[in-house]
């Protein structure tokens, strides 16, 4: 269980030997982006709640409110198609510590200054287009400096922490809006996101950009990264691994509020059922990253995959709370099918484009969730409301299925050795 570092800097583990979280969190420069990390998604959340209300407030349209909350998620796709190759040109520590400062002068001039909506939502949309390259460029140094099973429990760690920041933030974030007001909340995001800012400035060392990093157009460099990419098979089926089932169940999430309206389950059941997911998220991936070797997760990872849509099948069947609660937390735990994609996913990147091929996947991620519930509240206009939770959790195996061969030759591409530069 005891890590090492290599002669590269990184600490981690041989392919194939087990890690422990300690490991992970031994390492300095990781554990600052873990924890900036999670007190800017814990801000962002708290952004989200905050200008939604305010939105709500002034105009009192549920549309407006909605857009508001969800403003940050479409954009991300034009900065993840034009800005990717940034993340792989630019210094990592100036290129996080800038996009945390902007996000913090966003929500300072949101809680300042008196906006037209529609000005406010620009805003917002215009700063979340830097959001795949800065992710892109946060997790491509993740993947410099934990390797192996270190790198793994690293990611699993960042997705646990989002997990309760997102938690927290709309625990917090609504007692904040209604005992301080939707303006003083959004100042206290933009604090947040000053002190992620600081902390990434004052601890992360200044490391160089990657060796070989491209001189030539961003935009033009970012669409031939991106189209290199999907087209290499491994690459593209580790993405759509990554993509297709939680947008499936983030749809599915998205339900959950007329799901419990309809079962007459009652007004705090949805949110119940919410909690019951994330829990879930929570205890899948500790269990895996505790229990599970390399090995193991990586084998299981299509049958959980399949497990994270199958509890969704009996939801269209009329179901008690407790029954509908434990499959939203079983379906939880589904998502530990992540950790048996890791490896695989950084092995088959070429070193020269790992940064836009993490903002990639961001991009992605973020879109397609932001694009699921729309497509199962069609849905659900059409069929029951239970009936479009069963499609969402069908979808999401017959994912898993269909993955299940390109999955397997993934798993086989040799890890590509990280030039001593980069580290």
């Amino acid at each position: 269980m005891t890590g090492h570092v290599d002669d590269e800097g990184r600490t981690g583990h041989r392919a194939g030997h087990r890690a422990g979280y300690r490991d992970a969190l031994a390492e300095p420069r990781f554990r600052v982006l873990f924890g900036t990390r999670t007190l800017a998604i814990a801000a962002d959340t708290l952004r989200m709640i905050a200008l939604s209300v305010l939105v709500y407030g002034r105009t009192g349209s549920p549309l407006l409110a909605a857009v508001a909350y969800g403003i940050g998620f479409l954009p991300q796709l034009v900065g993840g198609a034009l800005l990717g190759s940034l993340a792989d040109r630019l210094r990592p520590r100036r290129l996080i510590a800038g996009a945390y400062a902007l996000e913090a002068g966003a929500a300072l001039a949101l809680g300042l200054l008196e906006m037209p909506v529609a000005a406010a939502l620009a805003l917002v949309a215009v700063v979340a287009c830097a959001t795949p390259v800065f992710a892109g460029a946060s997790n491509r140094l993740v993947a410099e400096v934990l390797d192996g099973d270190a790198y793994v429990l690293g990611r699993s760690l960042m997705t646990m922490a989002s997990a309760a920041a997102q938690l927290l933030g709309l625990a917090l974030g609504g007692l904040a809006v209604a005992a301080a007001g939707a303006r003083h909340a959004l100042l206290a995001a933009a604090a947040a996101h000053l002190a992620a800012a600081l902390l990434v400035r004052l601890r992360l060392p200044d490391l160089p950009p990657p060796p070989g990093a491209g001189g030539g157009s961003v935009v033009g460099e970012s669409w031939a990264g991106n189209r290199r990419l999907l087209a290499d098979p491994a690459v593209r089926a580790l993405l759509l691994a990554q993509w297709l089932p939680p947008a499936f169940v983030a749809g599915a999430e998205g339900l959950l509020v007329p799901y419990a309206g309809v079962r007459g389950y009652g007004d705090a059941a949805a949110g119940a059922l919410l909690a019951c997911s994330a829990a879930g998220m929570l205890l899948g991936n500790l269990a895996g990253g505790r229990l599970l070797g390399p090995a193991a997760r990586e084998r299981l990872a299509v049958p959980l995959m399949a497990l994270f849509g199958l509890p969704l099948l009996p939801l269209a069947l009329p179901l008690p709370l407790a029954a509908a609660a434990a499959l939203m937390l079983l379906c939880g735990c589904g998502f530990a099918y992540e950790l048996g994609v890791q490896r695989p996913f950084v092995d088959a990147l070429p070193e020269d484009g790992r940064g836009q091929a993490f903002g990639l996947l961001s991009t992605g991620l973020m879109t397609l969730q932001g694009v699921g519930p729309v497509v199962l509240g069609a849905l659900a206009e059409v069929l029951t409301v239970g009936q479009a939770l069963a499609c969402a959790g069908a979808a999401t195996s017959l994912t898993a299925l269909c993955l299940r061969g390109p999955l397997r030759r993934a798993r086989s591409v040799p890890s590509a050795p990280v030039p001593a530069e980069a580290a």
